[in-house]
């Protein structure tokens, strides 16, 4: 079976579990997407366990934000792990964006807009004037126009965004549940991987209702990842 255009939150602070994650999903997940916390605790070394057992591609979620000489010098330090996708907050701004685009042209920059735990009255609180919808095209366009490769943008911005920056950036789409997922957590603004695809998203990350089968063994891991894969692809 073809990979399905999904990326795996490899949410977990053992690097044991997080390789055996990797195992055992690979043949269902495109990338498979390392947090702040990961990179944290497992560094460099912990990225390359990751990529010596698998051939998809490596998503440094960071959300790197600060000065652009600083997203620059930081940008080069992970250059040499070679991940796909490099996550910056679109909100550091356009000189921002183009410093870490510059520092390692062979990735993905990746122009974080709204996060998805953030609700209307959020945004409003950080002090954006315009709502979300809004707000993240905005940001998207700018992202965009400064050089990113890549966006990442809740699930009820696709449709926006995509008719904004046409069709060349991936959109990434965290916030996206399978219809027979029943969990809850921190994502306020949220839709099934079928429907983020039909709408334009190129990605959907998922984790938790594919790693919670863990505790089922790698087996019951493996087969959540290709149901899921299964009703992207068919």
């Amino acid at each position: 079976m073809n990979k399905a255009p999904i990326v795996l939150a490899v949410d977990t602070p053992d690097l044991k579990t997080a390789v055996e994650w990797v195992k055992a999903t690979q043949e269902s997940v495109s990338v498979f997407k390392l947090g702040l916390e990961f990179f944290l605790t497992f560094g460099s070394d912990g990225v390359k366990a990751i990529k010596d057992v698998t051939d998809s591609d490596i998503f440094l979620d960071l959300k790197l934000h600060d000065i652009p000489h600083t997203v620059s010098g930081a940008t080069k330090a992970i250059a040499h792990l070679a991940p796909k996708f490099l996550t910056v907050h679109a909100s550091g701004g356009g000189a921002m964006i183009r410093a870490a685009v510059e520092a390692a042209p062979q990735t993905y920059i990746t122009g974080v807009t709204i996060l998805t735990s953030l609700s209307e009255e959020d945004v409003h609180q950080i002090g954006f004037s315009a709502n979300a919808l809004t707000s993240a095209v905005g940001l998207a366009n700018l992202a965009s126009q400064s050089g990113a490769r890549a966006i990442v943008c809740s699930p009820l911005e696709i449709a926006a965004i995509r008719a904004a920056v046409g069709s060349q950036p991936i959109i990434i789409t965290p916030g996206v549940r399978p219809a027979d997922s029943t969990q809850s957590d921190d994502q306020v603004r949220t839709m099934t991987p079928a429907a983020a695809i039909q709408t334009g998203a190129s990605l959907v990350v998922i984790g938790r209702p594919i790693t919670q089968s863990w505790s089922q063994g790698s087996a019951a891991m493996r087969e959540r990842a290709a149901q899921i894969a299964a009703d992207l692809i068919s």
